[in-house]
């Protein structure tokens, strides 16, 4: 059984997964694509199989030789993220649409995989600034690590007009108002 794809992508601190979380506890027929990753744990908070599916390099090359990906890439040196396709089949056989909460490129490799059958939605911040304040306001980035942050989301966001929907998140609770409609738009849909 095949269902509908909605994808958030954004730089890093857009709110994408604030406004991904909202659409998951208010739309019982979403279900949430989980990321493998090779990079670390953030904190204690974060789970193997509920956050990501953590790997490590050698089992996600693994995967990689045996096509087990939707997409998959390299977001920073030695962190490798993809989209496992057993995690679709997990969804679309539970009778619900997919969301991802991906990185621009994984984004962009997603709507050309899924093609009419998802919507594409690009989270923007109002500027630069914003997104420094919300990273360092997260209080897990060194100096180092958020100016790399800064450096890709700038790079990031020129691909804004590849997504079919770009949402300004200024204001959280308008965004998520408006997440809401596109989703209810986009399932409508035939």
């Amino acid at each position: 059984m095949a269902g509908k794809a909605l994808i958030f992508s954004a730089p890093s601190g857009s709110g994408k997964t604030t406004i991904v979380k909202h659409l998951l506890e208010n739309n019982k027929d979403l279900g949430f694509s989980i990321s493998a990753s090779t990079r670390d744990r953030r904190g204690r908070t974060e789970q193997d199989g509920k956050d990501y599916h953590f790997l490590t390099p050698e089992d996600f090359k693994n995967k990689i030789d045996h096509h087990e990906f939707i997409e998959w890439e390299e977001v920073y040196a030695g962190n490798f993220y993809g989209t496992l396709k057993t995690e679709i089949e997990r969804i679309w056989n539970e009778g619900k649409n997919v969301i991802f909460d991906v990185d621009v490129k994984g984004g962009i490799n997603l709507k050309k995989y899924f093609g009419d059958k998802a919507l594409a939605i690009f989270v923007k911040v109002p500027s630069i600034e914003v997104l420094k304040e919300r990273l360092q306001e997260r209080g897990t980035e060194s100096e180092e690590s958020l100016s790399r942050r800064l450096f890709k989301a700038k790079f990031e966001m020129t691909f804004a007009d590849k997504f079919d929907v770009v949402l300004v998140n200024e204001e959280l609770k308008t965004s998520l108002k408006e997440a809401q409609k596109l989703y209810e738009q986009f399932k409508a849909q035939p």
